[in-house]
């Protein structure tokens, strides 16, 4: 690992988690901050253009992006690799805090309004609609596997020989960061998304899969904070002249997963019931004025009956 990561070697506090201290691969904040330029670009494009864009989302999906360089360029990247607790603090907020941040500022519908119907554009365009119409993206997106992968990634990854298997190099390391923040979009995507995709669920459906989902890092919490002994080998010796208890550090990972996913959740679903109680509105609406097309229309035929009575 020498050369490829920078371990830290002060006791961690709150000014060390939270100094600017990027990896020598600084692959993921480099990826937050291309997806902040690009958004940024095509915002201007749609200005040029004359076209309107809600803030709130430009505000969003910032945010997720700043979050996303936030958790993996700050001294919290280097402390995840000794410390179970920050390492868990960093696996939340890839996995349940930045990909809803993300999929609300639609980066897809803003790929479509802004490239270009013509030349390189058009390939893009193609390839993108390609990709999210094909069958892999249809499986991919089915509840059964998102919900799956979400469950794999807690009580599969760490609770089996996989996490001290793939976490012992910087590229296992970062590969479990993409692989949490990926879980996360796939699991977010269907249920917030306003962009084009290949199937979407019921709303009914999609709050099942919330509720399915709101408990299980509660749960593999409750696991952490209770077990006897280290669960995971990689953050069983920490530095000793930090005098830092494995087991309590193993706690504090516990209690983060018990408790730092449930204001994220609680967030989400109630956006997703003010977003359900709308689309109930505009149906209900929709209902309403084919009701009364359709009235207007039988009484026209039944007063044109009526009129053609005294000529019969």
């Amino acid at each position: 690992m020498t050369g490829w990561v920078d371990l830290p070697t002060a006791p961690p506090t709150l000014s060390t988690l939270l100094a600017w201290d990027p990896q020598p691969i600084p692959a993921l904040p480099a990826l937050g901050i291309v997806l902040m330029l690009w958004y940024c670009w095509a915002l201007t494009r749609l200005r040029v253009r004359r076209h309107r864009w809600p803030w709130p989302r430009t505000a969003s999906f910032l945010s997720g992006c700043a979050l996303l360089v936030a958790t993996t360029a700050l001294g919290v990247e280097g402390y995840g690799y000794q410390l179970f607790s920050v390492w868990m603090f960093q696996h939340l907020t890839l996995s349940m805090a930045v990909p809803p941040l993300l999929v609300l500022g639609a980066p897809g519908l803003l790929l479509l309004r802004t490239t270009a119907h013509h030349g390189p554009g058009r390939i893009i365009l193609v390839a993108a609609l390609s990709a999210l119409r094909s069958c892999g993206a249809r499986i991919l997106l089915h509840p059964a596997v998102t919900i799956a992968l979400f469950l794999f990634s807690y009580y599969g990854i760490y609770l089996s020989p996989v996490f001290d298997a793939i976490s012992g190099t910087a590229v296992g390391h970062t590969g479990l960061e993409v692989f949490f923040l990926l879980t996360g979009l796939l699991f977010i995507v269907p249920i917030l998304s306003i962009g084009p995709l290949p199937g979407r669920p019921s709303y009914l459906g999609r709050f099942f899969d919330l509720f399915v989902e709101m408990p299980l890092h509660v749960f593999f919490g409750v696991i952490l904070m209770m077990a006897p002994t280290p669960l995971v080998s990689s953050f069983a010796t920490p530095p000793l002249e930090w005098g830092i208890d494995p087991l309590d550090d193993q706690e504090w990972a516990g209690a983060l997963a018990w408790s730092y996913g449930e204001p994220v959740a609680l967030l989400v679903v109630v956006l997703f019931a003010v977003r359900w109680y709308r689309y109930e509105q505009r149906t209900a609406a929709a209902k309403d004025r084919y009701g009364r097309a359709e009235t207007e229309r039988e009484r026209a035929a039944y007063n044109a009956y009526l009129r053609s009575l005294p000529s019969r």
